[in-house]
């Protein structure tokens, strides 16, 4: 569980990253943390393992205060940093140097990951591509199996086939006793992998649901010209919109359409999900 409550954090003084945060995470779900590049993502995440320190408000990981840095804490939370800096050994030492950390580490997930990555275990980690790099970073992320993974734009550097099994390994290796949070902004990543969204913007949450909610208050269509809607767009096949859905429509959630109907209709979005 992750509880955050009139969170508030800024790197100089008059200039917040982060202000009066309050959010609820419960185990079970995979959430994608979604906003732009320097809205706070990295920030927030950093604050729920311990690295940063709030300037008021608190924040909980685990019945942990992560500021505090405690053994027991550090076993239960991992974070997996969008820009991997990887010791020079090969991927079985480097296993087997942050195995012995997590009591919670099991052999079967990483033997899953390497096999379904192709990563040759042999190999040094510094003669590999970059993105075999990432892979082998997100093999440990998910054979460590904490209960609080935490995933910084885990896709940059893969290439298509390995998003997509990056995708089909998080939904192989997750159970219902973790909670995960995947951050990032390139948010066709995580289409069919999330459970619940939170959106981020202006240094707040905009958002915090899950898509069985989202999708039964908003709809995700072509729409007519002239027909109400909180955003659309030109595609290929004509107008795609984001409105209310007033007549129990089901559609499936586009994220990006989401994200877009969110940050530009923030009082909209409040009112319909406060209905």
């Amino acid at each position: 569980m992750i509880t955050i409550k009139n969170l508030n954090f800024a790197y100089k003084r008059n200039r917040p990253v982060l202000e009066g945060l309050n959010i609820g995470l419960r185990p079970g779900h995979i959430y994608g943390l979604l906003g732009k590049n320097g809205e706070g993502k990295t920030t927030l995440l950093d604050l729920l393992v311990g690295q940063l320190f709030p300037v008021s408000g608190t924040c909980t990981v685990s019945d942990n205060i992560p500021s505090q840095r405690k053994a027991d804490f550090l076993q239960k939370v991992f974070l997996l940093p969008e820009d991997v800096n990887l010791p020079d050994v090969t991927a079985a030492e480097y296993k087997q140097m942050y195995a012995a950390f997590y009591p919670t580490f099991r052999e079967d997930l990483w033997t899953t990951c390497v096999k379904e990555f192709e990563i040759a275990v042999g190999d040094r980690l510094s003669k590999m591509s970059m993105g075999q790099r990432k892979k082998a970073a997100i093999a440990l992320a998910l054979s460590v199996h904490t209960p609080v993974l935490l995933m910084d734009e885990p896709t940059n550097a893969l290439d298509i086939p390995s998003k997509a099994m990056f995708r089909k390994l998080v939904a192989t290796c997750i159970e219902d006793d973790q909670t995960v949070v995947i951050s990032t902004h390139q948010v066709r990543d995580l289409e069919s992998l999330i459970d619940s969204v939170l959106i981020l913007e202006n240094h707040q949450i905009l958002l915090d649901k899950g898509l069985d909610e989202v999708s039964g208050k908003l709809f995700f269509r072509l729409v007519a010209h002239g027909e109400p809607v909180l955003y659309v767009e030109n595609t290929s096949a004509g107008l795609m919109g984001v409105g209310e859905n007033k007549d129990n429509e089901h559609t499936d959630v586009y994220l990006e359409l989401l994200f877009q109907a969110v940050t530009q209709n923030p009082g909209e979005i409040k009112r319909i999900f406060n209905n």
